[in-house]
C-alpha cells in the first residue's frame, strides 16, 4: 500500500481507503455486520488506514459497526473520517441549522464510534445554505479537541469554494469522481490543488458500474439506491455506461488488472487526488480494490488517451 499526505494536514493516508456506506445496511441491499467487520479487518491488514462513514448511513449503524471494530484496533494507526448529515432533523423549520445541532450530532458520533476525537469531520451533502454555521461549529469542535481536521462532502463546486473561503481554508473535499463522472476535472480538482485541499474520491467504481460485473440485466433490491437505474428514464444511461466499460477491457490484457482496479488507478492518477474510498461488503472486494495501489503497473499516456476516447473529457 502506498500513502499520501492528506492536503495541508499532517495525516499520511493510504491511497485506497474504505467507504462504509453499505455497512449502514439500509441503502445497498442486505449486509451482515459480520461481513462488514471482516471487510474492515481485511482492509486494515492490507494497509488501509482511513475508514470513511457518516451518521446518515443506517442512521448511525455504520458508525456503530466501525466503533465495534475499533475496540480492538490500534487507535493511533487508524484515521477515522465521518460526516454530519443531521438525519434526526433532515427538514428543520425554514432549513434553519444552529451550532448546537452540529455539536449534538458530533457527540452522538463520538459515542457510536467509541472514541474521544474524530480525525476528519465532514459536512455531508445537502446543507449548502448553512455554510457559516457548520464552519463555526467545526472550529469550535476543533478547539474543544473533539475533531482534528474538517472538510466538506459535495459535488457542488460553488458550495466547496464558499465553504473553503468561510472556513479560512478547509482541510479536505470529498467528491464523486470516476471515468464515468469527470466533471471535477474542470474546476474542483484544480481548485483543491491550488489551495492544498486533500481530496477523497467516492463513487470511483461508478457505484458498481465500473466493476465489470454488471450487465443490462442486473437488477437491484428495493433497499438498493441503484434501483433507480432500472427506471425507463435512466435505463438508457445505465446501458450506455456499461457498454463503455466493455470497450476498456483491451486495457486489461496482460496487465493483471481488473476493471475495478483500472477505475481506481484512473482517479489516483490525477495529481489533485489523495485517495479513493471504494465501498466493500466482503473481504474479497477489499482485496481487489487494494491491488489498485500496489499491484498493477502505472497507467501510460496511451492508456489515458483510450479512456478519454471512450468516456470523453468533460466539457466546460
Amino acid at each position: 500500500m502506498k500513502y499520501r499526505r492528506l492536503g495541508k494536514t499532517n495525516l499520511q493516508v493510504s491511497e485506497i481507503g474504505l467507504g462504509l456506506w453499505a455497512a449502514g445496511g439500509d441503502d445497498w441491499g442486505p449486509v451482515d455486520d459480520r461481513d462488514s467487520l471482516a471487510a474492515i479487518s481485511r482492509a486494515f491488514e492490507l494497509g488501509v488506514n482511513l475508514f470513511d462513514t457518516s451518521d446518515l448511513y443506517g442512521r448511525g449503524h455504520s458508525e456503530e459497526v466501525l466503533g465495534q471494530w475499533l475496540k480492538g484496533a490500534p487507535r493511533d494507526r487508524v484515521v477515522i473520517a465521518t460526516k454530519v448529515g443531521l438525519w434526526y432533523s433532515a427538514a428543520p423549520p425554514n432549513g434553519y441549522v444552529n451550532k448546537e445541532m452540529v455539536f449534538e450530532a458530533c457527540d452522538a458520533s463520538l459515542k457510536r464510534l467509541g472514541v474521544e476525537a474524530i480525525d476528519l469531520y465532514q459536512c455531508h451533502v445537502g446543507w449548502n445554505e448553512n455554510v457559516e454555521v457548520f464552519v463555526e461549529a467545526f472550529h469550535d469542535l476543533r478547539r474543544q479537541g473533539k475533531i482534528r481536521f474538517f472538510g466538506l462532502s459535495t459535488d457542488n463546486y460553488q458550495h466547496a469554494v464558499h465553504f473553503n473561503e468561510a472556513a479560512g481554508g478547509m482541510d479536505t473535499l470529498q467528491l464523486g469522481y470516476s471515468m464515468i463522472y469527470r466533471g471535477p476535472e474542470l474546476n474542483a480538482l484544480p481548485y483543491c490543488q491550488v489551495h492544498d485541499i486533500g481530496v477523497l474520491t467516492r463513487a470511483s467504481l461508478g457505484m458498481g458500474k465500473l466493476t465489470g460485473k454488471m450487465t443490462p440485466e442486473t437488477t437491484f433490491t428495493d433497499q438498493d439506491v441503484r434501483r433507480v437505474w432500472r427506471q425507463p428514464e435512466r435505463y438508457e444511461k445505465f446501458v450506455s455506461d456499461l457498454a463503455k466499460v466493455e470497450k476498456i477491457r483491451p486495457l486489461l490484457a496482460g496487465s493483471g488488472r481488473t476493471v475495478a482496479q483500472l477505475a481506481l488507478e484512473f482517479v489516483l492518477a490525477h495529481p489533485a487526488v489523495t485517495l479513493s474510498i471504494p465501498g466493500a461488503k466482503r473481504p474479497q472486494q477489499v482485496d481487489e480494490n487494494v491491488r489498485a495501489s500496489d499491484g498493477a503497473p502505472p497507467l501510460t499516456a496511451d492508456d489515458l488517451h483510450l479512456i478519454d476516447e471512450i468516456f470523453g473529457r468533460p466539457q466546460p
